[in-house]
């Protein structure tokens, strides 16, 4: 005896939005994985202490046809760049504040 619900919409599963992701059944960037899985772990699952070995792994996968090619700005990389100079820039002005050579401080 099948017990129907009636009422009930049934399930349509939906593809992911960005395709399919394969498998690495080659090992090809197994070693970068590693590196990021590591990292995570020694991080306590913090990925912002982790963002280059993600961006390296996530390269390899583009690289070797893994996933699609994306833009890094798309997969939440474009402003490390920017952060980075801004952080440089920022502590040279720090410095030299610090060191009275700032001819406003005189």
């Amino acid at each position: 005896m099948s017990s129907m619900t009636f009422g009930q919409k049934t399930f349509i599963p939906t593809p992911p939005a960005k395709g399919s992701f394969p498998l690495d059944h080659e090992g090809v960037c197994k070693s970068l994985m590693v590196k990021y899985m590591k990292c995570l772990y020694t991080h306590n699952n913090d990925n912002s202490q982790c963002r280059e070995d993600a961006k390296e792994y996530l390269g390899c996968r583009m690289e070797n046809n893994l996933m699609a090619k994306e833009e890094w700005s798309k997969l939440g990389f474009d402003d490390q760049q920017a952060n980075e100079r801004n952080i440089r820039y920022n502590t040279s002005i720090i410095n030299i504040v610090i060191n009275h050579r700032c001819p406003l401080l005189k």
